[in-house]
Formats: structure tokens, sequence, C-alpha cells
């Protein structure tokens, strides 16, 4: 039995999606879900967890829901599923009423392989009346980390989704996150209450990638002369705010630098345009926001930078493994300054008291991580647990070490200008 289904995923896998084999741990995670079992994937970002819940969908009766925290995200998978012939749907606060009544009648037919719906879609009283009605093969949570209070994106409104399980059934759930200290891992399978679930995680370690932290002295100079040294490399800029986005991008273009901005204020057509532009690369750079590059498929990123600090650990490991996923160069740049962690420092003061010391304690980490002077890969490895037995050889500290100061010398300084 498991033979044949072993034989007919791979027919599937490659009749549908054009692969003659798995990568890493996904047929291993994929049997675990086949077999009826909850299961827990911590897979970096590039190593196919989408496919660890797409190709089981088309293999079970019935159909997935898809708990995604994104509507770009959303859409993005859905138009992939769609061109590969398999339907699947959204149902959002972009549907119109009469747009989603199609879409339950299509679920409740049989017709739809996949369902993504948001978190705050999920928890509506109709739609789970109607979610009752319908054959649930299983349900995937993506982006699993939303669930914690301690990871970097918490979402309040994941944290229902266990007991809408419970109301549904209980059919089988997989959870799938690319980041998660063993401290948030805990956490994702305490709220889901998945301590028995099945548990595969593969090393975040991506050997490809090279990490580097420079001052925030001079950067838009820098930000355009590094980004021209790369001349005709698809490359991605991140900034904390939507104003910042807007006037990064417009410097990179008087510059001679075809770069395109994307965050959360433009027109939505706007957006899609822009990321249709750099996927179909009419445009190598976009500026954006962290509303950008969740679930994009673009193997060939070459270079991510930080032109601000990010607010955590979890979400920069998340932003610049979007670099390289095609197993090849990959370039991660973070401009870095005191300034910016008490920037959002002060962001964080109107948070309830608890998600404020959490902030308080990522903001803490990621300083920790952008002053230090060891490896940066073995620093971010064992931030996530794992452990690295030497030094990497290939991040800025490594190539290039600090210089370093006798104890009566070094209080004079901070640990943010000894470079």
């Amino acid at each position: 039995m498991l033979l044949e289904q072993d034989v007919e995923l791979k027919t599937t896998l490659k009749e549908i999606f054009g692969f003659s084999g798995f990568r890493g741990i996904q047929e291993e995670v994929i049997n675990s879900l086949m077999e009826g079992n909850n299961t827990f994937a911590i897979m970096p970002t590039g190593a196919g967890k989408s496919m660890c819940y797409q190709l089981p969908a088309l293999m079970r009766e019935g159909t997935a829901i898809v708990v995604s925290p994104l509507i770009a995200l959303m859409k993005n998978q859905v138009d992939q599923m769609n061109a590969f012939g398999v339907n699947a749907q959204f149902m959002n606060s972009t549907l119109s009423k009469s747009e989603i009544t199609r879409v339950k009648k299509e679920v409740l037919s049989g017709e739809v392989k996949l369902l993504y719906v948001a978190p705050e879609s999920l928890s509506k009283e109709d739609n789970i009346d109607f979610l009752k009605t319908a054959n649930i093969a299983f349900i995937a949570i993506d982006e699993a980390h939303c669930i914690s209070e301690w990871g970097h994106d918490f979402r309040p409104e994941y944290r229902k989704i266990k007991s809408i399980v419970e109301t549904l059934g209980n059919p089988p759930v997989i959870a799938l996150t690319a980041t998660a200290t063993p401290k948030v891992q805990i956490d994702i399978q305490k709220n889901l209450q998945m301590e028995d679930a099945k548990v595969f995680k593969t090393s975040f370690n991506r050997k490809n990638l090279y990490y580097e932290v420079r001052p925030k002295l001079g950067a838009k100079k820098q930000l355009i002369r590094y980004i021209k040294q790369h001349h005709g490399k698809s490359g991605i800029v991140y900034c904390l705010s939507r104003k910042k986005v807007e006037e990064i991008a417009d410097l990179l273009r008087v510059n001679g630098i075809n770069a395109l901005p994307y965050h959360a204020g433009l027109d939505q057509d706007v957006r899609m345009r822009n990321q249709d532009a750099f996927l179909n690369e009419d445009s190598n750079v976009i500026v954006a926001t962290i509303a950008f590059g969740m679930g994009i498929d673009k193997p060939d990123v070459r270079f991510v930078i930080h032109y601000d600090a990010p607010k955590s650990l979890e979400g920069y490991y998340q932003e610049t493994g979007r670099a390289g996923r095609d197993g090849l160069e990959g370039n991660l740049l973070m401009f870095y300054s005191n300034d910016d962690i008490e920037k959002l420092e002060k962001f964080n003061k109107d948070k309830p008291v608890s998600e404020r010391d959490n902030a308080r304690v990522l903001l803490a980490e990621m300083t920790s991580y952008a002053e230090t002077s060891v490896c940066r890969r073995r620093h971010l490895l064992n931030y996530f647990g794992e452990i690295l037995d030497k030094d990497c050889g290939f991040c800025d500290n490594c190539l290039k070490p600090k210089e370093k100061y006798g104890a009566m010398r070094q209080k004079n300084y901070s640990a943010s200008t000894i470079w």
C-alpha cells in the first residue's frame, strides 16, 4: 500500500508540478500528512514548504483548507495552482458576495482541492457553519509562527485556530513555518495542542548566503554603489516605513537604477503591477516593506538589503532567505545604527505590556546579532537552536574580522561604534 502511494505521489509530482523528485524532507512530511498524522514542518525559505500540503491536497479526498496570513500570498498561490490545472480558490475580504457564494458552491460540490482563507475569514461564524458541511481533507496552517506571541509576526487571530479545528471535527493539521526558535516551536505546538505531532525540521544553514552588516553611515551612497556593483542582478531592498520605501525607490531611479516601490499603501493594481515587473525582470530592484516577499517564487534574487534594522532575527532570517533560492549567489547586507533600534523601541510603546516586553526581547536579540564580532552564521544558527561546529568562513566577520581592543581601551567605545 505504501509502495503504491509512493509511486502515485511521484507520478503526480511529475505530471502536475514537473518535478522528478522531492527535495530535502518534503517526502517524509508529505507521507506523514497522507497517513493522517498531525504534522509540524520547520523548513527554511526556499525548501519547498508549499509542496508539503499542495501535493497531499491533490491525493486526498475532499478540500484542503489553507490558513494564510496575506491576501497577496493567497492570490499568488491560487494563480500558481490554477496555472497547473488545479482548482484552487481563496475566500477573503476582496471577494464580492456573489463570488463567495460561487466559491462555496464549488467547495461543496468537491471541485475545489485547495481553499485558502485568512484567519479572520476562518473565524467568521457563517464560514464555520459552511465548512462544517464541507468534506475537509486536512487543514494547513501556513506561516505558523504567527500563532506564537514570541514569533516575529504575531497574529492574535491565529490563536483561535485550534478551537475552530475542533468545531470542524478535528481533521489532520499540518503547521508550517520557515522561522521557529525552540521557544516558538513549543508555543505553536502547545497552542494547537499538537504536542504529539510528527515534527520535521531541516537545517537553517543556507551555505550559499553571505551575511554582512555595515554601520549606517552615508548609507544612501553605499546603497547606490552596492546595487551598481551588482548591475543587472535582481535584488530586494527592505525599509521599515512606506515613506522610506518611496524615498529610496525615487533615490535609486534618479541614480539610474530601475527600482519600483511596494508597500500596503499603494493601490492594489499598482502593487501587483510592480510585483509582476520584478518577477518578470522588467525591473531588477524592488524597494519594499516586509509586506513583500512571502510566497514569492523567484529563485534568482541575488541580494537582499535591509536599509533599516529589522524588528527581529526571525523576520531578518525569513526576509534574507528570499535570496539565492536556486542555491547560487545570495548576498545579504544590513545597514545598522542605534537610531533605528531606538525608533523601533518608540513604536513598541503603544503595544500592550506583554507584547511590548516580547518586542523588547526580540530587539535585543537583533541588536546582539548586528553588533557581534563572531561568525554571523554561527550566531544566527545558534539562535534557532542549531550548532555549527566551526566558523563558516563566509560572512563579514569571518572574512574581515573587526579590530579588537584591550579592556582598558574598549571602555571608551560602545558596541555599535567598534567596527
